[in-house]
């Protein structure tokens, strides 16, 4: 007879620890698989070793620019090994908290094996057969490998084996203007690499501000980042021991390593859930607003395989967890609970990072909002940014006639530090007065958006009307 549970948690990445979590924490029965490494893509293959690469990349940057400030140092010398070292290090150091060690001392039963329906109830991993009453799918994403002829007859990387090169690729060409493609063209190219990025749509970012996007596309031409866009590939071609790729346009770029970053695809093919009765589509499991399956009633999904209420699947960390408390609610609790992504905030985290809370301009025009306040503030007249040295940041404020706030863009160092504020404003749809009212430490990059935000007022304040009453004011 199989085992009965009350939960039985498919995928030990972000969304699927903190669900098993919460639950064993409520006193339910869990059962947790993991058919590879705990933590999922976040901890050993994306977030953590990414921003690791990146802050080696970052202080290598550092050194160089240090002339700037009256220090000379010579030209850093990269040590691949020890640069793998610290990523490695990284993982290692996160490692114990999302372990099975760890999970197996909160009482949660951690089976490691691949997992798959045998029944609407009933799942099969391994060895073992368990029912429950609760299934949560978290089984996450995976790297998109588009269908580019010749790419099956060349070695290529992804983000499941970038970090496992023992040396520095001489030439690396990323397919990808995307988030993890420039984050790690910009890695790349400070650690000595020569980089190239090739991106089919006509600009790379494509999803974020273009003001934004043109600032941050001169940092990296300056930092010597090859850009190919708005090119499609034709196809590829081992050369020697590299790889030539050809493209639309009639160019070619040879390269010494290829990396694939043109997205991610729902894990969905060995969870056979038409033995399930769980309907799904390409984008992910089809949910409801509170991710509940719409067809299994006993199935829910989160993470990046969720696609809640064809909203569409949100592939970040941030978003499992957020989707881990509307499982608490709606789950356990049977809370009325569903998912809300007007405050999401989003990252690139290049330097400067790009960060994106709630709409863009072109997203609230889109959505209806046709009368809308564009506030923007240079970082060139932050007084933090001039001392240390920083050019070319930028925030841009979209909310409502009524000064609403509907979306905040901003290009700066340690823009992603900032972005709590903005989901919090937009996710109680507060006005921009109450940005323009806090008090701020001075000096710091923040003040870019009290700046911004008061600029609102600045039009109402100098009105001829109360020109006025102030004029009547100063009499009595």
């Amino acid at each position: 007879m199989p085992d009965l549970v009350d939960v039985v948690v498919i995928g030990a990445g972000a969304a699927g620890l903190s669900v098993a979590a919460i639950s064993a924490g409520l006193g339910l029965k869990v059962v947790l698989i993991e058919r590879a490494k705990m933590g999922g893509d976040c901890l050993n293959y994306g977030c953590v070793p990414s921003k690791a690469m990146l802050a080696a990349g970052h202080a290598a940057a550092q050194a160089r620019g240090a002339y700037r400030f009256g220090v000379r140092v010579s030209e850093p010398e990269i040590d691949w090994a020890g640069v793998r070292a610290h990523v490695q290090g990284a993982i290692a150091r996160i490692a114990p908290n999302d372990s099975v060690a760890r999970f197996r001392g909160m009482g949660i039963d951690v089976i490691e094996a691949s997992a798959h329906f045998i029944a609407p109830d009933e799942v099969e991993a391994g060895t073992r057969r368990i029912r429950f009453r609760r299934c949560v799918i978290a089984a996450g994403s995976a790297a998109i490998i588009p269908p580019i002829p010749g790419l099956g007859e060349v070695l290529y990387l992804t983000n499941e084996t970038l970090f496992d090169l023992e040396e520095a690729p001489e030439h690396l060409a990323i397919i990808g203007g995307g988030p993890i493609g420039l984050e790690m063209a910009q890695a790349h190219v400070r650690l000595g690499c020569k980089v190239s990025v090739i991106e089919a749509a006509a600009g790379i970012a494509s999803r974020e501000d273009p003001e934004l996007v043109a600032a941050l596309r001169d940092v990296l031409v300056r930092e010597d980042v090859a850009f190919h866009e708005g090119v499609k590939v034709d196809r590829v071609a081992r050369d020697g021991a590299g790889v030539t790729i050809m493209l639309g346009d009639g160019g070619r770029v040879t390269a010494s390593h290829l990396l694939l970053a043109t997205g991610r695809a729902p894990r969905l093919a060995a969870l056979d859930l038409v033995a399930g009765q769980v309907e799904a589509s390409p984008r992910g499991i089809t949910t409801d607003a509170g991710l509940r399956s719409v067809s299994n009633r006993r199935v829910f999904a989160c993470g990046d395989i969720a696609d809640p209420a064809g909203i569409g699947p949100r592939a970040f960390t941030h978003v499992a967890s957020q989707h881990a408390g509307v499982l608490a609610r709606r789950m356990i609790f049977k809370l009325p609970a569903k998912v809300d992504y007007a405050a999401l905030p989003r990252v690139t985290y290049t330097d400067p990072e790009i960060a994106q809370i709630g709409l863009t301009e072109a997203e609230a025009r889109a959505a209806g909002h046709t009368e809308l306040a564009i506030l923007r503030w240079p970082l060139v007249e932050n007084d933090r940014a001039v001392a240390e040295g920083i050019e070319g940041g930028l925030i841009k404020l979209v909310a409502t006639k009524k000064g609403v706030l509907l979306g905040a863009s901003i290009l700066a160092p340690g823009a992603g530090e900032m972005a709590g504020t903005y989901g919090l404003m937009i996710g109680r749809k507060l006005k921009l007065s109450a940005l323009a009212g806090v008090v701020l430490p001075y000096p710091t990059l923040a003040e870019m958006g009290k700046r911004a935000a008061g600029d609102f007022y600045t039009p109402k304040l100098l009105s001829p009307a109360v020109k006025r009453v102030v004029g009547w004011l100063k009499y009595v």
